[in-house]
């Protein structure tokens, strides 16, 4: 039943595509702009509706054959259940508006298309390891591994660090100084994190943002991205991700043993829970008196992974 309804899925995302394409050219038209229906103004936020909607539609339609971001993971909750159902992630972010939009659409075509389940909560715990996780760990293979086409790190890289809150910061403050892309940190970070916990950093980079492919701006990308292990005032261990340069993580001290670096950068790989969501869900919470952070003199976000 899910292929069936994954293909359903796909063909209807290549009908809505083609309706919102002749929508746009309609409103974008010279016969349109000599119409009293409505303004230009109305016309470009429906345009900016359609858009916002469709954008990502060609690409369920067409899809590559599905693989997690990383190589030697599962993919998390979401990844898996977008990969079931094509147009869950549409589905569920586009509002009343898109809703009523594409059942139209979709009815006035014909198909018999049931809208997807809702989309999984991200799991607090870690998925439990598989057998092959666990035989790997037995074994010290060391499960950060490069895509197809691609060199794999440097030995200096398949290493898991134990690290305290001022060099998590120190991390942090040098991607956001340096513009890496990766890394909001600041004052609100700092505020949250436990300050006398111990936090675990190791390269693992997705597949886009292997060292070697172009980058946005227009060189190549010469960092490293790190998932981050960290832990929560409140106790709680939470992923992140940070872009690290190569020679400042190799400085940084290593001393774990090496099966308790396997067994945290699983562990980490599939926490799915990261500063955002945390974040998310403490913000009607914070306080200084609870979390001593002052929102007021720090215009820090919590951070997006």
């Amino acid at each position: 039943m899910s292929r069936r309804q994954a293909r359903l899925d796909r063909d209807v995302a290549a009908l809505l595509a083609a309706h919102a394409f002749t929508e746009i050219r309609y409103l974008a038209g010279d016969v349109r702009r000599r119409s009293t229906d409505s303004s230009p103004d109305e016309d470009l936020e429906r345009i900016r509706f359609l858009a916002d909607l469709c954008h990502n539609l060609p690409g369920i339609a067409r899809p590559r054959p599905w693989r997690p971001s990383r190589r030697g993971t599962a993919g998390s909750s979401l990844e898996q259940a977008i990969a079931e159902r094509p147009l869950s992630w549409t589905w569920h972010t586009t509002g009343p508006e898109g809703h009523t939009w594409m059942l139209r659409h979709i009815e006035q075509a014909g198909r018999n298309w049931t809208p997807p389940p809702p989309l999984p909560a991200h799991r607090k715990d870690p998925s439990p390891l598989t057998l092959r996780q666990r035989v790997g760990i037995l074994l010290g293979r060391w499960p950060v591994r490069a895509p197809a086409g691609h060199q794999p790190l440097p030995a200096q890289a398949h290493v898991l660090k134990a690290l305290n809150t001022d060099a998590v910061c120190a991390l942090y403050e040098e991607a956001g100084r340096l513009r890496l892309g990766l890394g909001a940190g600041g004052p609100w970070l700092r505020a949250h994190l436990d300050p006398d916990g111990v936090h675990y950093l190791v390269p693992d980079p997705a597949d886009y943002y292997w060292p070697g492919r172009s980058s946005s701006r227009g060189g190549t990308i010469r960092w490293w991205q790190c998932t981050g292990l960290l832990r929560m005032y409140d106790g709680e261990q939470v992923s992140c991700m940070v872009a690290v340069l190569p020679e400042t993580f190799t400085a940084l001290p290593s001393t774990l043993p090496r099966r308790e670096q396997l067994r945290l950068v699983h562990r980490a790989r599939a926490t799915e829970r990261d500063t955002h969501l945390w974040g998310r869900d403490h913000k009607a919470h914070c306080a200084p008196q609870l979390c001593g952070y002052v929102p007021e003199t720090a215009d820090n976000p919590p951070p997006a992974n």
